[in-house]
């Protein structure tokens, strides 16, 4: 069988995370071939690719969101659209009504338009937003407007005009982008779409966006709905839901996914990787560890703070951060900087590394991200007998408290972005020694019992063949 997998800006330009979990399926799963659609922001990022790719990974798709800037344009042109081809794109930007995304394909996929550029740039175009504006946004400028939504729509329109391989299964990694692939694909191909959701990426993005300084208050919520736009059309045209954990099948459903087709598979870990790892260290020092990428929704800073505390009554601390820090070079320098103002020793970035050769050695992991959805950092810890502490977000609470499992906790669940929780509770965990051992413990036992790779592998493998046979999902373009 061959297999389509759809990754937005993760696989195989970014380690960790998503990118671990489609490498750990693809090489496990030799029967199969696999191709990579691969969505990148930029160009630049071609061909740099972050894992040795598989023998069964016989393609990678790549596709790049800025390939807009290559168009020429010319302006004016009129392409008579119809009264339901004007609502779809009025509906796409937030007006009421829903969205027929497969007739909204085929006009983006038509041969009327040579390219994007054609559409946004035409007279019909104008006379849609400038109506919408005068209906949703009279107060704002009509300049402002016509920018912003075509910036924001430009990416959209590329990815569903390009060229999709041809495979058995679409399997989407998140919604978004990669939830329109799935889509386009299950229309034009006919085959079957499988969507699996690690975090909420319509919840995400609108975290995203209300920090950002970039998006003006008044564009905000035309951003926020426009990426729940994008989500629902993969929960609508999905043949099934993959998702990790129960809250992320609830907010699912609220967000207008069908329950009957989510099925929950947790994350895995392969336990056997994390015995007898290299554990040796000065006697006196006390190693704090965090597995994470330097970027902004892991909160690299609250970890900083926070350590900030912790070395004033442990001045033996030693904190590593274990990852890569290239993704946001402007967010890694910020933390370098916040490390030289609290004048902050023994803090070490150490970039990409094989995290075994590290974990081991550690006392304690900490994880402060924003938003999660089933942390790989945290099973890996785990099955490296490791306690934590980490923010209350995604099933973060769930993998160290449990659910009625009887196992006990195997770590402490703080606020987000309260460095002085996370501060205090490493410094308890460091001077209870005792309960430190028995949250280790604990740790390893609920990774062994319900978080291990074999079954993940299993229960996908299960559903590339249940999905992948003879089954005609869609419609053809």
């Amino acid at each position: 069988m061959r297999i389509c997998i759809i990754a937005e800006g993760s696989y195989p330009y970014v380690t960790g995370g998503v990118s671990s979990w489609i490498q750990s399926v693809i090489t496990q799963m030799p029967e199969h071939e696999f191709i990579i659609y691969a969505i990148s922001p930029e160009k630049k990022q071609r061909g740099q690719f972050k894992y040795e790719l598989p023998d069964n990974l016989v393609e990678v798709k790549e596709s790049f969101l800025d390939s807009y800037l290559e168009e020429k344009v010319k302006w004016g042109k009129s392409f008579k659209m119809t009264i339901g081809e004007k609502r779809n794109v009025k509906s796409l930007l937030g007006s009421e009504g829903e969205m027929d995304w497969p007739a909204f394909i085929r006009m983006v996929r038509s041969p009327r338009f040579s390219n994007v550029s054609d559409f946004l740039t035409s007279r019909d175009f104008y006379d849609i937003l400038h109506e919408l504006c005068e209906e949703h946004y009279p107060l704002v400028p009509f300049t402002e407007m016509f920018w912003t939504v075509r910036s924001m729509i430009l990416p959209l329109l590329i990815i569903i005009r390009d060229d999709i391989p041809k495979a058995d299964l679409y399997h989407g990694v998140s919604t978004g982008y990669a939830g329109i692939i799935g889509t386009v694909a299950n229309e034009v191909h006919g085959k079957p779409f499988l969507l699996t959701e690690h975090g909420i990426y319509s919840r995400e993005r609108e975290e995203e966006i209300i920090k950002a300084d970039w998006v003006k208050g008044y564009f905000k919520d035309l951003w926020i709905q426009y990426f729940y736009r994008l989500s629902s059309s993969a929960y609508n045209h999905s043949d099934w839901v993959t998702t990790l954990f129960g809250r992320n099948k609830e907010v699912e459903v609220e967000l207008g996914c069908a329950e009957e087709k989510i099925e929950i598979i947790p994350n895995g870990v392969s336990v056997v990787d994390y015995k007898r790892l290299p554990s040796t260290k000065p006697e006196n020092e006390f190693y704090i560890g965090a597995i994470v990428r330097v970027v902004p929704i892991k909160d690299i800073k609250t970890m900083l703070q926070s350590f900030a505390l912790i070395k004033q009554k442990l001045p033996n601390a030693v904190f590593y951060i274990l990852g890569p820090y290239e993704e946001n070079e402007d967010y890694y320098e910020e933390c370098l900087q916040l490390v030289e103002v609290l004048e902050l020793k023994d803090v070490f970035f150490t970039g990409l590394v094989p995290i075994r050769e590290y974990i081991g050695k550690m006392d304690l992991l900490v994880l402060s991200s924003i938003s999660e959805g089933q942390p790989l950092a945290i099973l890996e810890g785990m099955a490296a007998g490791k306690p934590f502490v980490a923010t209350d977000v995604g099933s973060c609470r769930e993998l160290l408290e449990g659910i009625d499992d009887g196992i006990g906790p195997s770590g402490i669940v703080v606020p987000v972005m309260h460095y002085e929780q996370m501060a205090n509770a490493a410094i308890k965990l460091y001077k209870d020694e005792a309960l430190r051992l028995e949250m280790a413990r604990n740790a390893y036992k609920r990774v062994e019992r319900y978080y291990r790779q074999d079954d993940v592998i299993k229960n996908y493998r299960r559903l590339y063949e249940s999905m992948g046979g003879g089954h005609d999902g869609g419609h053809r373009i």
